[in-house]
C-alpha cells in the first residue's frame, strides 16, 4: 500500500472501535459457563466454509451483545486462517458502537474502519484495498 494511502487510511479509520481498545475497558466478556449454547452456536456457523455469513447480534440494552461479540473475537483472534499462515487470523475486523463518541455512534466511520483492520489483519489484501482507494479516493470519506 502506498505511504499517502496508508497514512491517509488510518487518519480516517476510527481508533478504539476495536474490540480490545483500551477505552472499553475492562473489556466485556462472557463469564466461564456462562451463554456456552449461544457461543457454540455462533462458533459452528464461523467453521462452515459458507462465504457471506453475517452474524447479527440484538438485543435489548445491557443482555450482553458486547460481552457475546468480545468473547468471539477473542476466539477468532486466536485462530488462524490457515495452519501454514502464521499472520492472518480469522479475526477480519471489529466496530463497537457507542453513544458515546461522535465517529462510533452512525455507520459513517464502519466500513472504512472494517476495511482498515483488514488490511492490517490481512496482508494478502492489502493491495486489493489500495487499488480500490486509489481508483476512488470517495471511499475514504465517511460522510
Amino acid at each position: 500500500m502506498s505511504e499517502g494511502t496508508w497514512e491517509k487510511f488510518s487518519q480516517v479509520a476510527v481508533k478504539g472501535a476495536e474490540h480490545d481498545s483500551r477505552e472499553r475497558q475492562p473489556h466485556p466478556k462472557c463469564l466461564e459457563g456462562t451463554r456456552v449454547a449461544l457461543l457454540n452456536h455462533i462458533y459452528a456457523l464461523s467453521d462452515t466454509k459458507e462465504k457471506g455469513r453475517l452474524i447479527w447480534l440484538h438485543g435489548t440494552a445491557g443482555v450482553g451483545k458486547s460481552a457475546v461479540a468480545f468473547t468471539v473475537a477473542e476466539r477468532m483472534r486466536g485462530l488462524k486462517m490457515r495452519e501454514e499462515t502464521k499472520v492472518e487470523t480469522r479475526l477480519g475486523g471489529t466496530f463497537f458502537f457507542s453513544r458515546k463518541h461522535t465517529k462510533r455512534r452512525t455507520t459513517g466511520h464502519f466500513f472504512v474502519t472494517l476495511a482498515y483492520q483488514l488490511a492490517l489483519n490481512f496482508p494478502s489484501v492489502q493491495s486489493d484495498v489500495n487499488s480500490a482507494i486509489l481508483k476512488n479516493p470517495a471511499l475514504l470519506d465517511p460522510d
